[in-house]
């Protein structure tokens, strides 16, 4: 029977009793019977990765000044050895990222994620049990590695499994996770340390392994792998015993039999593979120049610097910040659209950082007539943050998880992944020299140039995707028009 055909018998008689006008779209009359109960529990259970991924980044902030002065000189960082503390993560978490892209191809989305919960786990338990520097270097590179597979299987497991109307919500739930993870740590320093921090951190990773047990494996990874059965089964738990889940596996694997089986490197010069893959990369390099992980990585640091007085404080008070704009942003995500929100908070992150080599500069200048200026450096990052988390912060990854065609998805993802990494590396190991070179204020201003420039690229190439299926959005790349 024709794709057509099938998909028309599957939703005719329905759209007649419920739309007597006959105006309803097929799409209309599906999404009206879809229930998003289970949806939303698989993706919650699936969010636990970014949340240990959260933990981690945050975690080196309330531990290296504990580290640092510590009693055992088995386990006292010098300044080199905290500042390999901190980014040493990346490092872990760039190889991650290619690991995940494997992962995900061979064995699946849902089982890529059970797996990357087994180095967050091992990385804390090593950093629990150390009894010198180099276990607690171990540790930080394990879960670098968990963290890197996890950016990119939780993402990319998200979008294969929600529908256009909840896709942006659910996706930016993914950076959600992360923040409050982030908030979590940060709130947990104050009260505990270190090797208890770790206690706490190992807890969602341990909760992620065993309650994806539960859940399905992404409709269209099934379906890419020519298992119709299990993905209609996986649509009727995700999407409720009253849609006529036969209709979107149609829709999906007519997607699927125009891609072809499987990645060769000669697809990279198919404009929907390789436009995509152009954007995607460079949304990951903006993201990390803009200068978010050398901030969140030294935020008491720059507090100290800025002579806030209660530095760890004012790190809490950055991540509640971030957790709220975050939040704000998963929830009009599907109505304001990407594209907007990647220019307002481009713009909010070019003034913030302007702001901030302002301060910096008039601190040098150490003019008395000024008096105390900590209030603007704490202004000025709870503008960046709050601007980052409304954008930057969750849509890079909410846009490569959308734009990419399945049977390149693992591989390109990987790409992204290992850029965003590689960058975060350079950034957060080269924060400290650029200080020193450049002086404090030029290397913000340097972040704010790069804020500028990534506005224009976002107003000329980021196309929009808010309600569009990931098969019209592969489409809208190859100059077609999607299922």
């Amino acid at each position: 029977m024709d794709v057509q055909e099938e998909r028309r018998r599957l939703l005719d008689p329905e759209d007649r009793k419920e739309d007597p006008t006959g105006l309803m779209s097929e799409q209309e009359a599906y999404m009206s019977k879809v229930k998003n109960k289970n949806l939303y529990l698989a993706s919650f259970v699936s969010v636990l990765g970014p949340l240990s991924f959260g933990f981690v980044l945050g975690y080196s902030s309330p531990a290296i000044p504990e580290l640092s002065s510590i009693d055992d000189p088995r386990l006292r960082l010098d300044d080199v050895q905290a500042s390999w503390f901190g980014s040493i993560v990346t490092v872990g978490a760039a190889f991650g990222g290619l690991l995940g892209g494997w992962l995900v191809e061979k064995i699946g989305r849902k089982l890529s994620l059970m797996l990357c919960s087994l180095p967050f786990v091992f990385g804390f338990t090593v950093i629990i049990a150390a009894q010198n520097v180099w276990m607690l270097h171990v540790g930080r590179v394990l879960t670098g590695v968990a963290s890197g597979v996890t950016s990119l299987v939780v993402p990319v497991y998200i979008s294969e499994m929600a529908h256009e109307r909840v896709r942006g919500l659910l996706g930016s739930c993914v950076q959600l996770m992360v923040v409050l993870g982030i908030m979590g740590v940060y709130l947990a320093g104050l009260f505990v340390d270190w090797r208890w921090l770790a206690i706490c951190s190992s807890i969602p990773p341990a909760l992620l392994i065993l309650l994806m047990v539960f859940m399905p494996e992404t409709p269209r990874f099934l379906l890419s792998q020519g298992k119709r059965r299990e993905a209609e089964e996986a649509l009727r738990f995700l999407r409720g015993p009253d849609a006529p889940v036969e209709w979107e596996c149609a829709r999906i694997e007519e997607a699927c039999d125009h891609q072809g089986s499987s990645f060769r490197m000669s697809d990279l010069k198919d404009p929907g593979v390789y436009k995509p893959l152009m954007i995607a990369i460079m949304l990951m390099i903006f993201q990390q120049m803009s200068g978010i992980n050398a901030i969140m990585f030294y935020a008491e640091s720059i507090f100290e610097q800025a002579h806030f007085k209660e530095s760890d404080l004012a790190s809490v008070i950055v991540g509640v910040i971030q957790v709220v704009f975050t939040a704000f942003a998963a929830l009009i995500m599907d109505k304001a659209g990407r594209k907007v929100l990647l220019i307002i908070s481009g713009a909010a992150m070019a003034i913030s950082t302007t702001a901030f080599g302002v301060y910096f500069y008039l601190m040098s200048e150490k003019t008395e007539a000024l008096g105390d200026l900590s209030w603007l450096a704490l202004a000025s990052t709870a503008v960046f943050i709050a601007g980052f988390a409304l954008g930057w912060g969750p849509i890079p990854w909410l846009i490569m998880s959308e734009v990419f065609p399945v049977k390149v998805r693992g591989f390109a993802s990987a790409v992204c992944v290992l850029t965003n990494w590689s960058m975060a590396f350079i950034v957060t190991k080269t924060f400290q020299d650029m200080m020193n070179l450049l002086t404090s204020a030029g290397t913000f201003w340097l972040f704010a140039s790069v804020c500028t420039a990534n506005i224009v690229f976002t107003a000329v190439f980021v196309p929009e995707t808010k309600g569009k299926t990931l098969e019209q959005i592969e489409a809208t790349f190859r100059g077609t028009s999607g299922p």
